[in-house]
């Protein structure tokens, strides 16, 4: 069987994303469409609107056969480690291509980027380093210094936009290893990653959604027409059985807490907290009356807002640094979330050549490789209200891979 693998977050699952999964199968001829998946906390540090068990269902309602889950070592992670465990994952499931979405939409476009970055190695490095000490931020460093090394080459990629960035490095990664996957990418449609307002009639991007389902008092009506049926089922399921969707301020009491409580020492053992700005976060702690009141207050040019919200999640999830060194550096497992019927037949096929463990349950893997994602998950559950936390808190370890029959 052939496989195609995409690296998603689907918070939530949208008809762009079920363009992405058809698309990918298309132009493959895949019979398996693979998804590794971020859990409950994402690249970007924001808690996903759902757990990852539901947004898993979403998926494989739509048309994906089998979700794994991204560990939270490689997912709140910047895009050159939240690339490598994504592609790593991938390759260990034995994809024969992976399929990403893009600004560009030209993968001759990161090829070639690629190749220039590689022949230009050293004055590549030196020009991120120099940027980064006027105080601009890493991701604005090595777009400016892409654009001032190869600004005489046709049609350099524009690194500046968040999909390009990911996608130059899931081929940086890909190209690592001795049989790598084939890359594919498919222009984003009409709406782009930041949009927070609907573009179209029937594509938005998640952020939007997202902000519509808030502003809505987080109902789900008008957002329907951006979403499949599958979706906007799971998404009210989600609300019924919790009562709330999540966001950052349902956790900023918890934060708001560990900020004030904290010695500044310890808090600069937490995983991203570097350069002093443990002593910024404690003072602007006090005076905050939101999350969104604190991070206005709090980020700089030099820490993005995207940066800041990965500190305040490991914060949250009390993850040091040496712990996150620990365990980024390799893949050590590989969590099952949920599969079709499609998906089990392809896992059978492939499970004798998979090098990594591939787990159903936390219990069947030990605990210090797992611990970062089991206190992940524990720390989601505490923003929702009793009985409901509980559930969601014993579903970490009870919940079986979901299987999909009718797919």
């Amino acid at each position: 069987m052939k496989s195609t693998g995409l690296i998603v977050e689907y918070n939530p699952f949208h008809n762009g994303h079920f363009f992405h999964v058809e698309e990918a199968r298309k132009r493959t001829n895949a019979d398996v469409v693979i998804a590794v998946m971020s859990g409950n906390f994402l690249q970007r540090g924001e808690p996903a609107i759902i757990s990852k068990w539901a947004r898993a269902k979403m998926a494989l309602l739509a048309g994906v056969d089998i979700v794994v889950e991204l560990p939270y070592a490689f997912a709140v992670q910047h895009a050159e480690i939240f690339a490598y465990g994504s592609i790593t994952i991938l390759h260990a499931l034995k994809c024969n291509y992976f399929c990403f979405g893009s600004e560009s939409g030209d993968i001759n476009e990161f090829s070639s980027a690629i190749d220039l970055i590689e022949n230009y190695h050293m004055e590549y490095e030196t020009s991120v380093k120099e940027l980064m000490k006027t105080g601009v931020s890493y991701p604005t460093a090595l777009s400016q210094s892409f654009k001032k090394i190869f600004t005489d080459h046709k049609n350099p990629i524009d690194l500046s936009k968040p999909n390009n960035i990911l996608g130059f490095h899931y081929m940086q990664t890909n190209n690592t290893f001795q049989s790598p996957m084939q890359a594919v990418t498919i222009k984003r449609k009409n709406a782009n990653y930041h949009d927070e307002e609907f573009a179209s009639s029937t594509i938005a991007s998640a952020t939007s959604i997202r902000k519509a389902t808030f502003e809505s008092n987080q109902s789900i009506n008008g957002i329907e027409q951006y979403v499949p049926k599958t979706t906007s089922n799971v998404l009210q399921d989600y609300y019924n059985g919790y009562q709330t969707f999540h966001n950052w301020e349902l956790y900023w009491p918890f934060l708001q807490y560990r900020l004030l409580s904290i010695e500044e020492t310890d808090l600069a053992n937490i995983y991203e907290i570097e350069e002093g700005i443990e002593h910024r976060l404690k003072r602007h702690a006090k005076d905050a009356v939101s999350f969104h009141d604190f991070m206005q207050r709090v980020k700089t040019k030099r820490y993005t807002w995207t940066r800041i919200q990965r500190m305040c999640v490991h914060i949250l999830t009390n993850t040091k640094k040496n712990e996150m060194f620990r365990h980024h550096k390799h893949v050590e497992y590989i969590r099952l979330l949920g599969m079709t019927e499609n998906g089990r037949k392809y896992l059978n096929q492939i499970k004798k050549d998979i090098d990594v463990p591939l787990i159903s349950k936390v219990s069947s893997i030990p605990n210090e490789l797992i611990e970062l994602d089991i206190r992940a998950s524990n720390v989601y559950s505490q923003g929702l209200q009793e009985p409901f936390k509980q559930k969601l808190f014993k579903a970490e370890y009870a919940q079986p891979p979901l299987y999909i029959h009718n797919n």
